[in-house]
């Protein structure tokens, strides 16, 4: 494994981890789905370099433009949840009350 590949691996994992354990705020949450795009992202970015072909040059823009609608949507739905609820804190939200 290149150290390339090995930092955007560790860029993933770290996201991902932080999303299943850090999860007391709805923004910290999304920062770190967000980060795990990104990640994904430069990945993808690097590896039609890599492979030297120009078949898998539109995944990262693709993959760009679908991060772009979820973080939108994810800052569309805190800005709902906190006008509503009063805080962005994942404990205080139900989903079985509305």
């Amino acid at each position: 494994m290149t150290p390339v590949q090995l930092s955007f691996n560790t860029a993933f994992t770290l996201g991902l981890m932080g999303v299943t354990f850090h999860r007391a705020h709805l923004l910290s949450a999304l920062l770190c789905l967000e980060g795990m795009m990104l990640s994904l992202y430069m990945g993808l970015s690097l590896w039609p370099m890599q492979l030297e072909s120009t078949t898998y040059m539109t995944t990262p823009l693709l993959l760009l433009a679908f991060s772009a609608c979820e973080a939108g949507a994810g800052l569309a739905l805190m800005v709902a949840t906190s006008r509503t609820h009063g805080t962005d804190h994942l404990q205080n939200l139900n989903l079985l009350q509305c």
